[in-house]
């Protein structure tokens, strides 16, 4: 099997959050594809098959430890793959995704025949349960309640998958980031809450970003990701809803994420409508190739469980 291998949400290689995209795969089990994104090792790989429900292509997207109904660097580099493959003209200007969430839309911004810029569009956001213990909360995440941002709830937010936003004062205070998994468990139970990753981010310090990030999730089998774009919508639906954001920057904002990873990522975000009623949700990026390759896949090498 092919596979293109990039770097997402940068313009740098080796940058970035890294990308498998199998373009043309024969037809695979869930199991067999777990298995083939668990050996690659990335955060997610995708894998592309001929349209089913209306859209343009059906991509299915794994991390090393499940499937997820939508990402952001799967759809905004498998999107760039796809313009390198052919599979997308050039020039077009639009592109439809059947993901797990539904039909998914892409728009493509071109230097000559060039691909330049991609932006998808994300669902809708869904505000949930608020940590109330934030002392808890802080000991579950290594830092000191004191480095918890006054007034801006801990919150579970989602635009198709769910992630807890823990606001801080500091950038220091986003690196110190340090979850202690037992613990924090225990803080989405007293509120009635499964287990989500975590999204740690500072609207403090930054010239040119608006937020300083990282994304922690075990259970995805991610220690942590140097670019979420299915987290960036939440992040900048978050900053509109409790108005840390304002009209004249929620179509600007740009989230800076990997930096402790030495994979420095940068998540552009576009939100419309207003704090108490948001009407569409962006997330867009640069991706670079960085490299092809192939895999050997054969029935011997998926293990028996999964067959």
């Amino acid at each position: 099997m092919r596979y293109l291998h990039l770097d997402v949400f940068t313009d740098k290689p080796f940058e970035g959050n890294q990308l498998a995209v199998f373009p043309d795969p024969p037809a695979l089990s869930a199991a067999q594809m777990q298995t083939i994104a668990k050996e690659m090792n990335f955060s997610e790989s995708t894998f592309i098959y001929p349209a089913k429900a209306g859209g343009d292509i059906q991509m299915r997207i794994f991390t090393p430890g499940e499937e997820l109904p939508i990402a952001g660097h799967p759809t905004v580099g498998s999107t760039f793959a796809l313009a390198l493959e052919g599979v997308i003209s050039r020039r077009r200007e639009s592109f439809v995704f059947e993901l797990g969430v539904g039909p998914t839309p892409v728009t493509l911004e071109w230097h000559g025949d060039t691909l330049h810029f991609v932006w998808m569009t994300q669902p809708n956001p869904t505000f949930g349960p608020v940590v109330e213990d934030r002392a808890a909360l802080a000991r579950a995440v290594g830092v000191d309640e004191a480095a918890l941002a006054v007034g801006l709830p801990v919150q579970r937010v989602s635009c198709g998958v769910p992630y807890l936003l823990v606001p801080l004062t500091t950038r220091e205070a986003v690196d110190a980031v340090s979850l202690d998994r037992r613990a924090l468990v225990a803080c989405y139970g007293a509120v009635g809450m499964e287990e989500v990753p975590v999204y740690a981010f500072t609207t403090a310090g930054g010239a040119t970003e608006t937020a300083y990030s990282r994304m922690l999730a075990p259970g995805f089998g991610i220690a942590e990701d140097p670019a979420t774009g299915s987290a960036a919508g939440p992040l900048g639906s978050y900053l509109v809803q409790h108005r840390v954001v304002g009209p004249g920057g929620a179509q600007t904002m740009v989230s800076l994420q990997g930096v402790a990873m030495g994979r420095p990522s940068r998540i552009h975000i576009a939100i419309d409508g207003s704090p108490d009623a948001i009407t569409r949700v962006r997330v867009g990026g640069q991706a670079v190739l960085v490299g092809r390759g192939e895999i050997a896949v054969a029935p011997t090498v998926i293990p028996r469980a999964e067959r």
